[in-house]
């Protein structure tokens, strides 16, 4: 599993056990409002909208926030209207990023996201100067105490699956955008326990980044997720499993 993958996972994790929730509710109601705001508020005919829907119950948002944030976004309810932009740019060692966020203010966010890649060692890019190194991909994170892994590979792949990763504490199955909510609920349907299924964005060729950069590009991509406007940070950075764990801990 990439260095990247697993910062994602430890920090999954991280968000499940924080006592603050303020921050991870007021990012996931931008997420609910903008999917309604472009499909509708119908979770059987809005992908978008329904895997929203269950990061928020994974996340133990109360249904009556969830409900408000539906409202807001197909106007039943006032509230902000927020655009939906991806910017690009480079962490320590050459470490590509990208950074989709959720604003009501794009002068505000491009200074705040400018500010933390400068402190952090990194730097904004141009349009397009790192897209090109990622694809978009479904992605399921199984605990591995759930199932054995020949269980979840079979179920997964039979259901549409591309491809199913491993590590020490989940495993990581990888399908088609398009394809994510039917692997889901394939595996739900088994009694498979899901810790998170997001539509995220996945690099094709990887860093590896020595201890020095492994701390700066951490950094980065913490600072980078505090940030309120900020929905999801990706990159291609690769650490050793060792290096990491030591580094999360």
């Amino acid at each position: 599993m990439s260095g990247h993958s697993k910062w994602h996972n430890i920090k999954l994790r991280k968000q499940a056990q924080d006592a603050r929730k303020s921050k991870v509710f007021a990012k996931i109601s931008r997420e609910i409002m903008a999917a309604a705001r472009a499909g509708g508020g119908g979770l059987e005919t809005n992908n978008r909208l329904r895997i929203a829907v269950d990061r928020a119950r994974s996340a133990g948002m109360p249904q009556d926030s969830v409900k408000r944030a539906i409202q807001r976004g197909t106007g039943e309810m006032g509230g902000a209207s927020y655009e939906s932009i991806t910017y690009e740019g480079y962490a320590p060692g050459g470490v590509a990023v990208m950074v989709e966020v959720l604003t009501d203010n794009r002068n505000r966010t491009v200074g705040e996201l400018r500010s933390v890649f400068g402190r952090n060692g990194g730097h904004l890019g141009e349009e397009n100067c790192v897209a090109w190194l990622f694809s978009q991909r479904g992605v399921i994170i199984v605990p591995r105490h759930a199932a054995p892994e020949d269980q979840v590979l079979e179920i997964a792949i039979e259901a549409g699956a591309e491809d199913m990763q491993t590590d020490d504490s989940s495993y990581e199955v990888w399908t088609a955008p398009g394809d994510l909510d039917v692997v889901k609920q394939a595996l739900a349907h088994r009694g498979i326990p899901i810790e998170n299924a997001e539509v995220t964005m996945l690099p094709q060729t990887r860093v590896t980044v020595d201890e020095r950069h492994a701390q700066q590009t951490l950094r980065l991509m913490d600072a980078l997720d505090e940030l309120e406007d900020v929905q999801h940070v990706y990159s291609n950075f690769d650490i050793p499993d060792a290096l990491m764990e030591a580094l999360a801990a």
